[in-house]
């Protein structure tokens, strides 16, 4: 399907959809089984760009990406460490304590995967197939028009949410869980500075639980994003 509010933000890349499924597509992008490396965050700027990609638990060499992309769920052990202070191995100092990465992982959802997760590009998507999440890679001021239209027809400040994680739960996994619990809420992603250096610096993540894809997808002709204050924001686009 084509995106209006692709249009209206002058997005020159393709909204990527992320479909759970058990049928393994042909063609797609995917490393190789048994590799114990590769960042999906390569997989998903590459699905905005025109190429499928597919991702199973055994091509998922990255422990990170195993849960992140929902394969698998966050175990306490050694990565508690790893995000606070250290121990045998240097810390990422991402959470001040192990009580506090402790936490997280204790936190973190438990998944119910299929075979595959595909990422595509949306334009790409059949009528056969359903995504769970629409993810967006956008600049500030694409990114200030999502935030905007996510809250144009709720009465909430919680619409969209950004959550401390490794950048695959960000995009994924965090906005597929919502998506699944029937949660109209918008994630803002890729803020992980471990995965920054894989991603275009001026862009994030916006993802979308599908449903309220579709919702939003409605409003926009009639929102904002077709009125003189956006106008003038899209002249620097």
């Amino acid at each position: 399907m084509n995106s209006k509010i692709r249009e209206l933000i002058c997005l020159d890349t393709q909204p990527v959809a992320v479909i759970k499924t058990d049928a393994m597509p042909d063609g797609a992008l995917q490393f190789k089984e048994g590799a114990t490396s590769g960042c999906m965050i390569g997989m998903l700027t590459a699905a905005s760009k025109g190429k499928t990609a597919v991702f199973t638990d055994c091509t998922t060499g990255c422990n990170g990406a195993k849960v992140g992309l929902g394969f698998a769920q966050m175990q306490p052990g050694p990565i508690v460490n790893f995000l606070s202070t250290g121990g045998p191995m240097p810390g990422e100092f991402y959470k001040k304590t192990p009580a506090l990465a402790l936490d997280f992982v204790q936190g973190m959802p438990e998944p119910q995967p299929k075979s595959c997760l595909v990422l595509k590009p949306l334009d790409q998507v059949t009528e056969e197939e359903t995504p769970v999440t629409v993810v967006f890679l956008v600049n500030p001021d694409q990114l200030s028009g999502l935030c905007t239209l996510a809250h144009y027809d709720q009465p909430t400040q919680d619409t969209v949410v950004t959550r401390f994680g490794s950048g695959c739960a960000q995009s994924i996994l965090f906005p597929m869980m919502d998506s699944e619990a029937g949660s109209k809420r918008c994630t803002i992603g890729i803020t992980d500075p471990s995965a920054r250096a894989h991603f275009d610096k001026n862009l994030l993540s916006f993802a979308i639980p599908y449903a309220r894809f579709l919702e939003m997808e409605a409003n926009a002709e009639g929102s904002f994003l077709t009125k003189e204050t956006w106008a003038q924001v899209k002249k620097r686009m």
